[in-house]
């Protein structure tokens, strides 16, 4: 069976089987291509991947972290929101390699050594202060006869995993950094307590600096008053020495004199006795006798007024002795405590003298007596006298001896006495040394005062400002941090929607299989009948008999993709339905287009036609054209066509309608352009 419809370069007629051919191609073009692009990500079980994991986990505060082992295992496991995941291997380096070049890994990821270490480099910079840290990395691998979206599907995941791990460390530091602001806070509020405390301090040492170029001042004269009295006792010390070597000299002729009087004394003695015999037999006393005891009575008195002196000299000795300063010089102190004992023993000394002195007196009265008393009363009295006056001598002799020893402790005094004058002067320079230091001291005090002032003044700033940081800082409990981190480590989420490929991608697939079925149409179709000369038709009525067969494939090519994307797509009732109506006007549409373009252009024009459906598909699928170039999309007949088929709307509508008026416009020029011709060409044909 046939029909009255033209073969284009043919002059068989079209069959059922040839407008079937045309109507399904789309159809089955749209179906394949919608079926293979729809969701793929819906279907990622089939695809598989090798995990080659070659990191070296590392050990942080004795906590053993394999971060690469984590990430291989959020591969697997894969996300709660996808419906779908690679199959995914644990493998090495040799299978993978081995897999990648036979198929059987779609692809291969491989985790590096120093995964674990790079990963967390940034923590142990932040701790240590040493190290720069490093981006950890991963490598994912397809194969070069791989599929155009493999590459996509598999560097998305691993870029997902590789985010996860990472927003976990970065959550994980983030969270040790809050933690850390509330320990700073808390030592930094520590530092201001301390800092108050020492600027307390220093206030308090400030005012005792202020006071201690006074008490500096006050030594520097006390040291110069010392001076000045270790100078009187340098004074003292030598008229002190002077007068113990004069007491020395005074005593050894006192020790003379008192030996010199002990011998005349003992002489008396045995003169009396000698003189008593005499005279018990001779009588009277002889002459010589009143000598000797007139000179014993003159030396006794010599004595007893020798031994006053000494003892005047010893008690002013000690009064010098009492105004210097005990343990002052250890010699002096040696001497005056010889002085002290010679001065107890100078009374009884003394007193001896005295009695002595008394003795020889009366003795010499007694002898005077004597010489007018009976013989024998005068010889008793003689033979008394000559006893006392040998325990005299004997008393002398120990008076001498007594005197020598005082003697020799003047002399040590007066050698005592120069060290004595001799440590006054160093004490004297010491002291004058000790005052000019003095007077630095309170000139370096004063300016100490200052300075400590200053210091006071500087700390209490300083607490101020350590308060006001420790206040400023914020302040997070464990379950703050935690929160904050996780907001911080991944602080935007997108919520994109449709799947890999976009909502707009079934329109567009639909949108060029109908310019394509189209295009289909007039490549089996003539746009213009062959009779056009001859007929006796309107030149719009030979185009609406070529436009109608192809605009009824159109339709029917629109109606059969709708309802092969509803099957892939399962589009809600309201959305198939202006999707539906949009593939059936956009089929017709595009007939009347391509329709134009061949009876316009002849076979020219179905190159456009490709050439138009190539620019759609180009201008469809991403915005980083150049702009040139979606300029000129925008502006074909599939522009309006495919906003229509994503969003039903009127002026997508009103510029389909616009392109297939001008094109059957455009088709009937050209007709009635081919109607008319030469006497010459209609002799050719004929």
């Amino acid at each position: 069976m046939t029909l009255p419809i033209e073969r284009a370069r043919s002059r068989r007629p079209i069959t059922w089987l040839t407008l079937i051919g045309v109507l399904l191609l789309p159809a089955l073009i749209g179906g394949i291509l919608v079926t293979a692009l729809q969701n793929p990500t819906d279907r990622l079980e089939s695809m598989n991947a090798a995990i080659v994991n070659l990191d070296q986990p590392v050990t942080i505060d004795g906590q053993y972290t394999p971060l690469g082992r984590q990430l291989a295992s959020g591969l697997v496991k894969g996300s709660d929101d996808a419906k779908s995941n690679l199959t995914w291997v644990i493998s090495n380096k040799n299978d993978a390699a081995k897999g990648l070049a036979d198929g059987t890994y779609q692809a291969v990821v491989t985790i590096p050594k120093s995964f674990s270490a790079d990963a967390t480099s940034a923590g142990t910079a932040l701790k240590k202060g040493s190290d720069a840290p490093k981006q950890a990395k991963i490598t994912v691998t397809t194969p070069p006869d791989g599929r155009v979206a493999d590459d996509l599907i598999t560097n998305q995941i691993a870029d997902v995993a590789a985010s996860t791990t990472g927003s976990m460390i970065s959550k994980a530091t983030i969270g040790n950094v809050l933690v850390g602001f509330t320990t700073i806070g808390d030592q930094i509020g520590t530092a201001a307590d301390g800092a108050t405390k020492l600027a307390d301090g220093a206030a308090a040492a400030a005012d005792g600096a202020a006071a201690l170029p006074d008490g500096a001042t006050k030594l520097a004269d006390g040291a110069t008053g010392l001076a000045d009295g270790a100078n009187k006792l340098v004074t003292g010390a030598a008229q002190l020495s002077g007068g113990a070597a004069s007491l020395g000299t005074g005593l050894d002729t006192i020790a003379s004199k008192a030996r010199e009087a002990s011998t005349g004394a003992t002489q008396l003695g045995q003169g009396l006795t000698s003189g008593a015999a005499a005279l018990e037999k001779n009588g009277i006393v002889p002459d010589q006798l009143f000598a000797g005891a007139d000179g014993s009575a003159k030396a006794a008195a010599g004595v007893s007024a020798g031994v006053s002196q000494v003892k005047s000299g010893v008690d002013g000795l000690m009064q010098l002795c009492g105004q210097a300063t005990p343990g002052a010089d250890p010699l002096l102190d040696k001497v005056c405590g010889g002085l002290a004992g010679m001065q107890q023993q100078l009374p009884v000394l003394s007193d001896g003298a005295s009695l002595a002195s008394q003795a020889a007196a009366g003795t010499a009265a007694g002898l005077h007596q004597f010489d007018k008393a009976a013989p024998a009363e005068i010889a008793s009295q003689m033979r008394t006298a000559g006893t006392a006056a040998s325990q005299l001598g004997s008393g002398l002799g120990q008076l001498a001896a007594g005197v020598d020893t005082s003697a020799a402790g003047a002399r040590k005094f007066s050698t005592g006495a120069t060290g004595i004058a001799d440590g006054a002067r160093a004490m004297s320079s010491g002291a004058t040394q000790l005052g000019t230091g003095a007077s630095a001291l309170a000139d370096g005090a004063g300016k100490l005062a200052t300075g400590v002032d200053s210091l006071a003044t500087g700390t209490s700033s300083l607490a101020d400002g350590l308060k006001t940081a420790s206040t400023s800082l914020p302040s997070f409990d464990k379950q703050q941090s935690t929160e904050l981190a996780s907001v911080i480590s991944d602080p935007v989420k997108a919520s994109a929607s449709g799947g890999m490929f976009g909502p707009t991608a079934i329109p567009l697939l639909a949108a060029v299989v109908l310019w394509f079925g189209a295009l289909a149409s007039f490549i089996a179709l003539h746009a213009v009948p062959g009779n056009a000369l001859t007929s006796r038709r309107s030149s719009f009525g030979m185009v609406l008999r070529g436009f109608w067969p192809a605009a009824a494939l159109g339709a029917g090519q629109g109606l059969l993709v709708s309802l092969i994307v509803q099957i892939v797509a399962s589009y809600d009732a309201a959305t198939w339905w202006g999707f539906a109506g949009f593939a059936v006007l956009a089929g017709v549409a595009f007939a009347a287009v391509n329709q134009a373009l061949v009876a316009v252009f002849g076979g020219i024009g179905r190159w456009v036609s490709a050439l138009v459906g190539v620019l759609a598909v180009a201008t469809g699928l991403i915005s980083t054209i150049p702009g040139w170039l979606a300029g000129l999309g925008a502006a074909m007949p599939t522009a309006p066509a495919l906003g229509g088929l994503i969003i039903p709307n009127g002026s997508a509508f009103a510029g389909l309608v616009v392109w297939a008026a001008l094109s059957l416009g455009a088709a009937t020029l050209a007709v009635a352009t081919r109607r008319t011709t030469s006497t010459k060409r209609m002799l050719a044909t004929a």
